[in-house]
């Protein structure tokens, strides 16, 4: 690995969902990066609500990213998708057409009070405690994801391989962070059973480059279904991840 110091920087842990995909769309594109863990929530050093972290997001989110070139932050994961898809012209995973463009921007808009429905209903009341979510409000998280399900297997995934055609986009990036956790594979509190082309789309993910690393942090924390994870062995799944995630970037210049 290079002494200099990559120009991007993005702030966040590996277990989030949205962070995941950032990841994964820069080692797609063997993108060089550095992760600085941002502890969600915490007002700590290292906290998402401490004020040297909120000057850079005032929304206190992760990821964020920032070009230590030229100053230049940004939050949310599907505008830093975007704007890295724009800057470097990755055409491949958002096309330059403007339909087909557009519908991956469908998709984007579409996810976020429906497939992004499966962290607050599925994942958070047991990884997050300390949030306390009303049980009626992860029945309403549910039930949306399964409503969202059942349009994904129906429309969006009945008449091709990928969310927006025959190849990978970031669509299904951002998708898939979502709903890639849920599986028996990982933390194993939902079944798929009943949506056929959701279910082949998800093996299929499993094959496009950089899956195992970005998706360590789960391998490592494992199945959640009957028994809550201890801090510690949060904590230690992304420290983990955060390890795979170095030795590869050194793979690749980062």
């Amino acid at each position: 690995m290079s002494d200099a110091k990559p120009s991007l920087i993005v702030y966040g842990v590996p277990f989030s969902q949205p962070v995941r995909a950032v990841l994964w769309l820069l080692f797609l594109k063997r993108t060089p990066f550095e992760l600085v863990l941002i502890n969600p929530g915490s007002k700590g050093e290292m906290g998402s609500r401490n004020p040297n972290f909120l000057a850079k997001n005032p929304a206190g989110t992760i990821p964020t990213l920032e070009d230590r070139e030229t100053g230049f932050v940004l939050g949310e994961a599907h505008a830093i998708l975007t704007y890295l898809c724009n800057r470097h012209g990755w055409t491949d995973v958002y096309p330059e057409d403007a339909e087909a463009r557009s519908r991956v921007d469908w998709y984007l808009h579409y996810h976020h009070r429906n497939v992004r429905d499966a962290s607050l209903g599925l994942v958070a009341p047991k990884i997050r405690k300390d949030l306390d979510i009303p049980e009626a409000m992860q029945n309403t998280a549910r039930a949306t994801v399964r409503k969202a399900l059942e349009t994904l297997d129906s429309a969006w995934l009945a008449d091709s391989p990928f969310f927006c055609g025959d190849n990978v986009t970031i669509a299904d990036l951002a998708c898939y962070a979502e709903l890639g956790q849920l599986q028996k594979c990982y933390t194993n509190v939902y079944d798929f059973s009943p949506f056929a082309n959701v279910s082949t789309w998800l093996t299929r993910m499993h094959e496009v480059a950089g899956h195992d690393d970005i998706h360590t942090v789960l391998a490592e924390l494992g199945d959640i279904r009957d028994e809550a994870p201890s801090m510690e062995r949060i904590v230690g799944a992304n420290k983990s991840a955060l390890g795979v995630l170095k030795k590869r970037l050194a793979e690749f210049g980062g």
